[in-house]
């Protein structure tokens, strides 16, 4: 005996749904929700799904059918006015019994046995059969269907009964028929139903292309094309389906009003063609109409108007942006630049289609590369406001799919345009001031490369012809500005940065931040807090305490964070009626914001045997290390500590051999090479590497095997080879200005460097002392107390330290 079973019951109107089917429905009744979440409640999912025999907003017993179909929930989507799900037929069961149950109604069913054929082998039965296959066959391929989706789906569906629910799903019947063809038992009854209907759409189709024929007869082109239209708003204001047509006449007078080119033209009229056919609630229909409304929201030849005035550029820059003046001056040159160019082209006229070639492909990509919160991403706000452009801001990291850039081609259910198309989409104009933020943070993965979909992005050569694989056609983007920012230029794959120009962001000085916060940072933070003028007065000194205990940074992000701390303390305190009015001082930063949580390195207070300080530079700003080197019994062996990398080792090894080369003369005792030279780089928790250390490592490591003392006000930096020369770094400026912020009053550099003192503040190489070196001998004269360079060779003085224990 047949096992029952007990299940939700999702009653469906105006729809049946077959085994061996899977269909989309959507659930708004509150009974049916509770029933679906009781289906979902069980590990299987199972629910008997049956059809209302009347079109009733309650479903009760009494109106349902009593043989239905037990169905799999395979996906559900929650949304705010109900559920959409997916149900996938499992097969036919008849309900027993059909009672209500908390909020929803529970059936006790029994599968209901598919009665086969007496003979399979029957010659009327084979017959049958094969007329039902070659006839759904025929209408498939009358209806549309690509020959191979046809043969496809007659190799897939072998059984028999299957096969008649599944060809019994796609045809045009009544909802009663469907119904009895669900409760039809006998598989051959079944096909021979299947085939009365497939007959009777075969004759319709057949039919309509009858009257088509005779009518592309008697009526030519546009005539045609009238009547039919007619026609179909007739028989559309029957149906009730009035608007869709006035939607459609709508958007196709704005495709029509479109500049397009004549590749978008062509596909556009061969989409708006489909969508006549498509019926407006199928899924073909509504993909067809988001795509054509995609077209029609994109800025086909819509420009804004370009301003080139340089004083107001200048202004609004100035006006923006406090400090960046390579950066102004780097901008307004690529303004003037464009200016003169538009002249020239106005007044040639004659040739402005090559002159228009030309501009284009010399037009720079700008690529703003600079640590965190330097001011890159709203420089290039200031760039489009300063121009009259759109601004539009996609950000790339994270982004590891190629799609993302060049988007889905349409084959995809729910494709969409890349970040590209839907970034010109919400400009508006063809020519917008396009941001592409964190490119130097995209991914690879196994769904491609992002990067390598850019190239043909930024390059002016072929973004004219740009094409997007949702569009399909090609989009010229040879008017949009693009400008890049990064942190880190090394993660930029050497093709894709090839196409761009670098503007370099250095780090703010200590006096350019104190003037940003004055200026920018503390009166957006008030009023962000809600407080008046005059209710909050923050002196220079709580604004530097600020700077430099609480932030550690290159830019001002961090520093605008503690600033609305200090804001919403006293804006609360104001709301309370504690105070009507605040002055905060340093002191008053302390209390507010607690215990500084940053400690930055200070210069040494004293001359130190095997201590040298050095300098470094991050994303986050510069800074000072010191550098310890310490001898101890051993076997003359250097020992490496502080995380460091392989650079930053390799540079402590050319430093320890140019030590042993020149034992002499660096008056270091042949017997300090037989003891153990230990190197450490505070703080050990923190990863280093680079070339930059060279000397400073050198410089401790003599002063430790010499035993004379470094100089405590000396900082230094620089690469060193085994023959002694002194190779530039880069970082110059933030290395210094860190040096400056921990006390340092003496700068030792490579002289290749020299050049880059010029980027330095003025007050900064006012009050600082620089010295430039092209060898080490030259840096240990000027490092180490008692030595001296006399005609070109290395002295020093007898008042020496021993070198066995260097103090620390």
């Amino acid at each position: 005996m047949t096992k029952t079973l007990a299940l939700p019951v999702i009653p469906l109107r105006q729809a049946v749904l077959f085994p061996g089917v899977t269909v989309p429905i959507g659930a708004g009744r509150p009974a049916t929700l509770a029933a679906i979440e009781a289906a979902l409640a069980d590990s299987e999912r199972l629910a008997f799904v049956s059809t209302q025999r009347e079109d009733a907003d309650a479903a009760t017993p009494e109106i349902l059918h009593t043989i239905g179909t037990i169905a799999r929930i395979v996906q559900v989507q929650r949304g705010p006015s109900g559920m959409q799900l997916v149900l996938h037929g499992e097969r036919r069961a008849i309900a027993l019994r059909i009672a209500e149950h908390d909020d929803y109604l529970v059936a006790t069913v029994r599968d209901a046995e598919e009665m086969p054929p007496l003979d399979v082998q029957a010659p009327t039965y084979v017959a049958l059969l094969r007329e039902v296959r070659e006839r759904a066959a025929e209408l498939g391929t009358k209806m549309g269907l690509p020959r191979e989706v046809v043969n496809r789906f007659l190799a897939e569906v072998e059984d028999p009964g299957q096969f008649a629910d599944a060809v019994a799903t796609n045809l045009d019947m009544s909802l009663a028929d469907r119904q009895a063809l669900l409760e039809t038992l006998s598989v051959e009854e079944r096909l021979r139903r299947v085939l009365l209907f497939v007959q009777r759409q075969l004759a319709v189709v057949d039919a309509q292309e009858e009257i088509k024929s005779k009518v592309q007869e008697e009526l030519g082109g546009r005539q045609r094309e009238f009547y039919l239209r007619e026609q179909l708003k007739a028989i559309q204001k029957e149906l009730g389906e009035g608007d869709k047509a006035n939607d459609t006449d709508a958007l196709r007078e704005k495709l029509a009003a479109l500049p397009l080119p004549e590749a978008a033209r062509k596909e556009v009229d061969r989409e708006l063609s489909r969508l006549d056919r498509a019926s407006g609630e199928s899924m073909e229909g509504q993909v067809i109409r988001t795509y054509l409304e995609t077209i029609a929201e994109l800025p086909w030849g819509k420009r804004s108007e370009e301003k080139l005035d340089l004083a107001h550029a200048s202004e609004v820059l100035e006006r923006d942006h406090y400090g960046l003046g390579d950066i102004k001056d780097r901008i307004l040159e690529f303004l003037a630049v464009r200016g003169l160019r538009a002249k020239g082209q106005a007044a040639q006229e004659e040739v402005a289609g090559t002159r228009h070639e030309a501009t284009r492909g010399r037009a720079p990509i700008l690529l703003f590369a600079g640590p965190p919160g330097v001011g890159k991403t709203s420089v290039a706000r200031s760039i489009a406001a300063a121009m009259g452009r759109e601004y539009v801001r996609i950000s790339l990291g994270g982004v590891r799919d190629e799609a993302d850039i060049r988007g889905h081609r349409r084959t995809y259910v729910g494709a969409m345009p890349g970040r590209i198309i839907q970034g010109m989409k919400q400009a508006g104009t063809a020519n917008p001031v396009f941001l592409l933020d964190e490119v130097d943070k995209l991914g690879v993965s196994y769904q491609g490369d992002p990067s390598a979909a850019l190239l043909e992005v930024l390059d002016p050569a072929q973004n004219d012809t740009f094409t997007d694989h949702y569009l399909g056609v090609p989009f010229d983007l040879s008017e949009v500005l693009f400008i890049a920012t990064a942190n880190f230029i090394q993660n930029i794959p050497g093709p894709l940065l090839d196409r761009m120009e670098v503007v370099e962001f250095s780090g703010y000085t200590e006096g350019e931040k104190l003037v940003i916060a004055r200026r920018f940072l503390l009166p957006r933070q008030l009023a962000e807090a809600g407080m008046a003028d005059g209710q909050l007065t923050v002196t220079d000194d709580a604004l530097a305490a600020t700077t430099t205990g609480y932030t550690r940074e290159a830019g001002v992000r961090q520093l605008e964070r503690e600033i609305g701390r200090l804001a919403r303390k006293v804006a609360r305190r104001i709301a309370t009626g504690e105070i009507d009015r605040a002055t905060l001082d340093a002191a008053e930063v302390g209390r507010l914001l607690g215990r500084p949580k940053v400690h930055p390195e200070h210069a040494a207070a004293a001359d130190q045997v095997g201590v040298a300080t050095g300098m470094y530079y991050t994303p986050m700003g510069g800074d000072i290390m010191f550098v310890e080197a310490s001898t101890m019994r051993g076997k003359g062996e250097l020992v490496l500590t502080g995380q460091l990398g392989d650079v930053m080792k390799e540079s402590a090894r050319a430093a320890w051999s140019y030590a042993r080369a020149h034992a002499d003369e660096l008056g270091i005792d042949e017997a300090a090479f037989e003891r153990d030279v230990h190197v450490h780089i505070p703080a050990g928790a923190i990863p280093k590497d680079g070339p930059s250390a060279g000397v400073t490592m050198s410089v401790a490591l003599v002063s430790a095997l010499a035993g004379r003392p470094s100089r405590f006000d000396l900082a230094m930096t620089g690469e060193i080879t085994l023959s002694g020369r002194v190779l530039p770094i880069g970082g110059v400026k933030e290395k210094v200005l860190g040096a400056v912020r921990a006390g340092i009053t003496t700068i030792l550099l490579p002289r290749a460097n020299e050049a880059d003192l010029e980027d330095l503040p003025a007050e900064v190489r006012q009050r600082l002392t620089v010295l430039t070196v092209d060898h080490l001998d030259e840096v240990l004269a000027i490092a180490l107390r008692g030595a001296s360079l006399r005609e070109g060779r290395l002295t020093f003085a007898e008042t020496a330290l021993p070198a066995a224990g260097a103090a620390h």
